[in-house]
């Protein structure tokens, strides 16, 4: 069983004994701290947000943050089972201090999670997250006497004003998108895409909607991870050639794959790119798109293609974010399928991701198939090396980093090794004496055979260390 604290929030399994596992205890103890980090951040504001996917403990532990925040004064906000962006939409419309999702996105039933927003609904920063922390180790907070209780309120509105705010995207095209008439699949995964999506959908003017795994119990039909062999269910459903265009997301909405009408995977790393493609083309050049370290060159390609200027920053979302603000990107996002937006706001966003993908299809006028192979096909091998918790992986990286030093190296991030057409990143765990390696290329082989030569290279190096 596991407890995970990292700026990503508070994540871990539930049961088990508290500190080891997101158990009863932890969660007010961490809620506790962030309750007590706005205090003194943001003394001047007392409301928080927060809300849930469907999972089955969703409930449990959005008691306990809700009355431990109500215990120290503040009053909740409640959005109920929602989506992770339509809570960080809402902090700055509500003037929370900030907010609280609880949702351990594409990971299994058993894990949950508490992930952190400021004020401006973002992801808190690596620095705030390690006052945070020191804030819970330190049990540095407190709570208020009954006469200064805080309050309780739930609102159920703020997913329909989250998608009246990407209809009025100038670039999200409602008449085309109801003039395309298209058919669609929705993979709800058990948890909120399960209605957030199809009300979007009717939103712009889709009126044919088969939705998947529909009920929201957190019962999740398969590994919630939308990932190609987690989605034979939707693949199948599209082979039957009756829809134009099948769409998956995580649990919490933040992730976002397509299928193609032939069953056909369009592939998560292109969802950030087929939108890049969309909004670049209504943009002047020069424009600036970014995306993480551990993603596809196709982004890129395709914002050189349109004159702009492309920058990768270090895995993480709050990265990302960071990495778009400092060069002013129009678009940005993961390789996971998660959508950045700045028009809108900056956090992965499912919906919004939809709402451009679709407006692109209308425009495109052919099957999403096609769109697919416009653009820079490559492939990505993601392996890991398992080594000995004696070793100093520091130094066996640094090895790594002199054998190839002829070649351009980003360090940003673990060691990127750039190629022409090819990349391999290596990034040590955190948690495990685990070194992640994932290496890119235009063929498949290629990309598999440059990921295995640097693991030959790492067991090289441990040879000779030993």
């Amino acid at each position: 069983m596991t407890l995970i604290k990292s700026i990503s929030g508070i994540r871990g399994t539930i049961g088990g004994k508290p500190s080891e596992t997101l158990s009863p205890i932890d969660v007010v103890k961490y809620t506790a701290a962030f309750g007590s980090f706005l205090r003194k951040s943001n003394p001047q504001k007392n409301t928080i947000v927060i809300g849930r996917d469907a999972r089955i403990s969703g409930e449990m532990i959005s008691g306990l943050v809700t009355n431990t925040l109500i215990a120290q004064g503040f009053e909740v906000i409640d959005l109920g089972l929602s989506t992770t962006p339509t809570v960080e939409v809402a902090v700055p419309k509500e003037n929370a201090a900030g907010g609280i999702i609880l949702t351990a996105s594409h990971n299994p039933i058993q894990w949950n999670a508490l992930k952190l927003l400021n004020e401006v609904g973002e992801f808190i920063s690596a620095e705030d997250a390690k006052l945070l922390l020191s804030i819970a180790d330190q049990e540095d907070f407190q709570f208020e006497d009954v006469k200064k209780l805080g309050s309780y309120r739930k609102d159920d509105t703020h997913l329909q004003k989250h998608i009246e705010d990407i209809k009025n995207l100038a670039l999200v095209d409602v008449d085309a998108i109801k003039k395309a008439d298209f058919s669609i699949v929705v993979d709800g995964i058990n948890s909120s895409g399960a209605f957030a999506i199809p009300e979007l959908l009717r939103a712009l003017g889709v009126t044919s909607i088969k939705v998947l795994n529909e009920e929201p119990n957190g019962h999740f039909a398969h590994n919630p991870e939308p990932l190609a062999k987690h989605l034979t269910h939707i693949s199948n459903e599209m082979e039957k050639g009756d829809f134009d265009l099948g769409i998956v997301v995580d649990p919490d909405v933040d992730r976002l794959a397509f299928v193609n009408e032939n069953g056909e995977l369009f592939g998560e790393e292109y969802t950030l790119v087929a939108v890049a493609d969309y909004i670049l083309s209504k943009t002047p050049k020069g424009a600036k798109t970014v995306s993480n370290l551990s993603s596809t060159l196709a982004l890129k390609d395709i914002t050189e293609k349109h004159g702009g200027e492309y920058f990768a920053s270090a895995v993480g979302e709050v990265n990302v974010v960071n990495k778009m603000k400092e060069v002013g990107a129009v678009i940005g996002g993961e390789g996971n399928g998660g959508i950045i937006y700045p028009e809108l706001h900056y956090g992965r966003d499912a919906l919004v991701g939809v709402a451009l993908f679709l407006s692109h299809l209308a425009h495109f006028n052919k099957p999403v198939g096609f769109l697919r192979k416009t653009y820079p096909n490559y492939f990505i091998a993601k392996k890991k090396i398992d080594l000995d918790p004696s070793m100093d992986v520091d130094h066996i990286l640094e090895q790594i980093t002199v054998k190839y030093k002829k070649y351009p190296i980003d360090l940003q991030d673990g060691i990127k090794i750039l190629f022409e057409k090819e990349w391999v990143q290596l990034r040590k765990s955190n948690t495990e004496p685990i070194v992640r390696i994932y290496a890119e290329s235009e063929f498949e082989t290629t990309a598999d055979n440059l990921a295995d030569k640097i693991i030959s290279d790492i067991k090289e190096i441990v040879n000779k260390t030993a």
